[in-house]
């Protein structure tokens, strides 16, 4: 059998989300009753990441190309034809066919819980009638059939057990399921999964064993989808520094700005100290009723639930909206006036002062120590 898991790309290759959702897939992989012989294929739409998968517990890697830009129904249809166990129609195979020789049967389709993962799995869904499940933390095969689920709900404040009744599995993770990994390190996999990328090349391609890993490389295959005109209608055409991967949903420093800010013009040192960071800027929800910035730039239950390694909120007094936003955090570090301010008794380390003042201090230290 096989599972597919979606991945989304940014600026420095699979964004951290799709790395977690990468282990969440290979974990359905193993509880699956084929056991050993179920493998991880990665699908991603442009050209094959430089990085090594193979640690991942992947196998294969379905690179996707000829789809200009993001196109969410078009994506959609190409993972189609993959269930399908066929090369979708106008699709020309570089090697072996994925849905050919040795592909087995599609158990489930995984991807990380980002907007656009959300997106692409509900046209998936709505193009093969197959059921999906949002926001996932666990999963495998029910006694009955199908798939019993564990997910959140209400941005993750509670678990809700469900039964998925459908022969694939369409599932997106939440993105504080996994850990995020360290800095050039994959995350840890089961010996079965290790033993299963070492001992199961794809049949007539040739798996060269990656120096170092114990695992072969996946074997990639590239596909050109000849996408339908109505499957394009929408479309957007960035650049990968402004694709999924950027996202508050996957960035892994984030600078949150709140009511202390003062105004709009007020995030201009936060922006500065973000780019410095090599992060994303961030919000809360009375920053964007004031509309000092746009709701996609908001952190909380009613806007994105952010996992990053580093949280900084300056001036966010920490409703309970907001925590359960952030709460994903690895680290937590506030700046706040008011030392009794909710956040600020949830934060690993807090800072108490004036924002304006601070921030353009961290700022200024900051480029010195870059040069």
């Amino acid at each position: 059998m096989r599972v597919y898991c979606f991945l989304e790309l940014d600026e420095a290759g699979v964004a951290d989300a799709s790395i977690r959702a990468l282990a969440f897939a290979r974990e359905l992989a193993d509880s699956l009753v084929s056991g050993a012989g179920t493998r991880v294929a990665a699908v991603l739409f442009g050209e094959p990441p430089q990085e090594n998968l193979a640690p991942y517990g992947v196998t294969d890697i379905i690179a996707v190309a000829g789809i200009d830009g993001y196109a969410p129904q078009a994506w959609a249809r190409a993972l189609a034809g993959l269930l399908n166990g066929a090369v979708p129609g106008g699709m020309v195979p570089d090697g072996s066919a994925p849905g050919g020789a040795g592909a087995g049967e599609p158990a489930g389709v995984v991807a990380a819980a980002t907007d656009r993962g959300n997106e692409v799995l509900a046209h998936l869904g709505a193009i093969t009638g197959l059921p999906m499940a949002a926001n996932c933390v666990a999963a495998s095969p029910a006694v009955d059939g199908g798939y019993a689920l564990v997910r959140q709900r209400w941005a993750g404040l509670l678990l809700e057990e469900a039964l998925v009744d459908g022969p694939v599995a369409l599932l997106t993770v939440a993105t504080d399921v996994v850990p995020a990994r360290t800095a050039g390190a994959a995350p840890e996999v089961s010996a079965e999964a290790r033993v299963v990328s070492a001992s199961a090349p794809t049949a007539g391609t040739s798996a060269p064993a990656v120096a170092g890993s114990g695992c072969p490389a996946p074997v990639v295959h590239r596909i050109s989808p000849s996408a339908e005109a109505a499957d394009v209608v929408v479309r957007a055409v960035e650049t990968l520094s402004g694709a999924g991967g950027a996202s508050l949903a996957t960035a892994r420093v984030v600078v949150g700005g709140g009511r202390g800010v003062g105004s709009a013009e007020g995030f201009g040192p936060l922006e500065e100290l973000a780019a410095l960071l090599g992060g994303v800027v961030g919000v809360s929800r009375v920053v964007t009723s004031e509309g000092w910035r746009p709701h996609s730039m908001q952190v909380g239950q009613t806007g994105t639930k952010i996992t990053p390694d580093l949280y900084l909120a300056c001036g966010i007094s920490g409703a309970i909206q907001h925590i359960a936003g952030c709460s994903g955090a690895r680290h937590l570090i506030a700046i706040n006036k008011d030392p009794s301010a909710p956040m600020m008794t949830r934060a690993d380390y807090a800072v108490i002062g004036d924002l304006h003042e601070i921030v353009p201090a961290l700022v200024a230290v900051l480029r010195q120590r870059s040069g």
